[in-house]
Parts: structure tokens; sequence; C-alpha cells
């Protein structure tokens, strides 16, 4: 349906740490329908409408990307498929798998609007999904996402699995909240054939309660999952920063997401668009680029690749993120939801 302009497509794109930047997370939006208490404040405010990207500026955007070297783009939000026609930018991007210039085409959601959409995600060329699922409990769901209806994001599982999309399960380590439950999300997730990654909280915007009463470092869950099941290093990878072991016991794998307790930068291929435009090189950092302002000054993409090159020789070489008692603002204050997962 959209189709970017023509123009001189660039080199690849090599930060200064010699490191190929070739995944881009997309953040279609800052809205979501949950409100899960590590993410965002309960009574948030949402960027005004007229503020975000259009779908066909989305689609000229992330074309630009796939035009210099990245294969694989993740469509995020907020929670994206909250947004209003977000499947014909599926459609249209999946022109770019069917040439070959993107490897694969993938979504993060928290699962509530999947009954929806599944069927249409694997029409579009959607092979692999993640859902953010925290626990199993119906309660505890409603009280971690304020929000949500555990049944809606089960019958979203239900559905995309039925369309033969692969999901994974991202669940957020909580202090206090879920730890209890995590043996219990591995062997549920490993039953029906799902892989699962564990997440350490992030300090990114201001929240109640505090980081601090949330964090659970995943070396000290990795150390009590070795009481209970055989963990044997995997060489799987994907092209996010996970990093996985096979259980022995279930067959399946686990993987560990550390930017606490260790930083992963050192491989990092990725950046981040906001639904504004705005392109973070870190997720842990507060340096970003504003690509809006050249996207609409031309229709020709000489002047928003000059800007893309600008930014990528910004890249820094990782985040620094930090949870005490004497650190009482986040490290970064913009909430997970403007720049996406």
């Amino acid at each position: 349906m959209f189709e970017s302009s023509a123009s001189v497509q660039p080199a690849p794109m090599i930060d200064p740490f010699g490191r190929t930047i070739d995944y881009l997370r997309v953040s279609v939006t800052d809205r979501c329908d949950f409100r899960c208490v590590y993410c965002m404040a309960e009574n948030m405010t949402f960027l005004p409408k007229r503020d975000l990207l259009s779908l066909e500026e989305l689609d000229r955007l992330c074309s630009a990307f796939v035009a210099r070297g990245v294969r694989r783009l993740r469509m995020t939000g907020g929670e994206p498929l909250v947004r209003k026609d977000v499947m014909m930018l599926f459609r249209s991007l999946s022109r770019h798998l069917e040439s070959g210039a993107l490897d694969e085409l993938t979504v993060t959601t928290n699962g509530s609007q999947l009954g929806r959409h599944a069927a249409d995600l694997a029409a579009a060329g959607v092979k692999r999904i993640n859902v953010s699922l925290d626990t199993l409990d119906a309660d505890r769901f409603r009280a971690i996402t304020r929000w949500g209806d555990l049944g809606d994001v089960m019958r979203g599982i239900d559905a995309a699995q039925a369309a033969g999309l692969h999901v994974k399960i991202n669940a957020v380590a909580l202090k206090g909240v879920n730890e209890d439950e995590i043996e219990t999300l591995i062997r549920w997730a490993h039953g029906r054939g799902m892989d699962i990654s564990f997440i350490e909280v992030m300090p990114l915007g201001d929240i109640e309660p505090s980081r601090l009463d949330q964090y659970l470092p995943l070396s000290m869950v990795r150390a009590r999952l070795m009481d209970r099941f055989t963990l044997e290093e995997s060489d799987h990878r994907t092209a996010g920063p996970a990093r996985y072991v096979s259980v022995r016991e279930t067959g399946g794998r686990i993987g560990f997401i550390t930017p606490m307790t260790h930083n992963f930068c050192e491989s990092c291929n990725r950046v981040r668009i906001t639904c504004t435009g705005t392109l973070y090189m870190c997720l842990g950092q507060e340096d970003a680029a504003d690509l809006r302002a050249p996207l609409r000054a031309s229709e020709a993409n000489d002047a928003l690749f000059a800007a893309i090159d600008s930014a990528i020789s910004r890249k820094p070489r990782g985040h620094d993120f930090v949870i005490d008692r004497r650190s009482k603002r986040p490290s970064v204050s913009r909430h997970m939801s403007m720049t996406g997962g």
C-alpha cells in the first residue's frame, strides 16, 4: 500500500565500535490498554495523536532502514495492536519479506488484541511474536497490569498458536510479586511448546512503587532454578539480548535478559524509533535524533539517510542503568512505553 520514495541507498550501518546495526524496533504508539506497575504510572498522559507519525510515515521510515541493511523489524508500543489500522502497516511492510530485503517482521504484544489480529499477522508474513505475561494467576495479573484481563491474553495466545505463529513468553521478574511463580511459568510455557524469557526490571520513567522494591536479580533466579532443573547452556540466539539455556526436564529453553546484573551491550545490533520519529541509539541513554523533520522535509530520502548516519555515529558503547537507594530518580526519564521494548 505504501511506497517509500526512490533515493540512493548508502552502505550498511556500522557504529563507532564496529557493530553492524541490522535490527530496528519501532514503537507505533505510546498508548496501551494495560498499566503495568513496572512500566508506567496508572494515570498516564499520552501524546496527542497529531504528534504521532502516520502509518505511511512509519512505513517510509522503516523502509529507509531496510535500505540501509536492517534485516529484522520488530513492532512495539505501548501496545502496538491498539493502534487503529495498524495491520495496514504490517501488510505493507511484508513486501520487504517477499523481496528478500527483510529476514523477519515481528511484534511484541501484551496479547490482549491477539484474538482479533493473530490470523492477519500470520497472513502478513509474521512468523513469531513475543507475548508479555508475568503471571498465570488472574488476580495477580490484574494487580500487575491494573487494567488487564488474563482470559483475553490466554485466548490471544490460543489464537496465535492456531494461526501458526511461534510464541515466546516474556516475563518481568518482580521481587515479592511473581518470584514464587517462575517455575510454574516455565513448566506452563514449555508444556505449550513456547520458550520463555525473564527480564530484569529497568529504571525507565517515574513510577510507584519503587523499582528498588521490584528489582529481582536474574542471577538469583537462575541459581534457584538450578535446584529444580538441569540447565544446559544453549547456542540458540535471536536478534535480541536474551541468553538462553535449555531445560533437560522440559525440553524447552529459558532466556535471561539482564540489563542490570550483566550489561549485554557488547553485541548490541539494535536501535529504536518512537512513534514520533525519534531515534534512540540506546535504550538506556537519553541521546536521540529527530528523524521526523528530515522525513517530512523532502520526498527524497537523502536528508533522512544523513540524519540516520549522524545518529549511528553517536551510538554509545552501552547503557548505565543503576537501581539503588541513593538514586531516587530513574536512570532514564522516559517511560518504557515511549521507546518500546
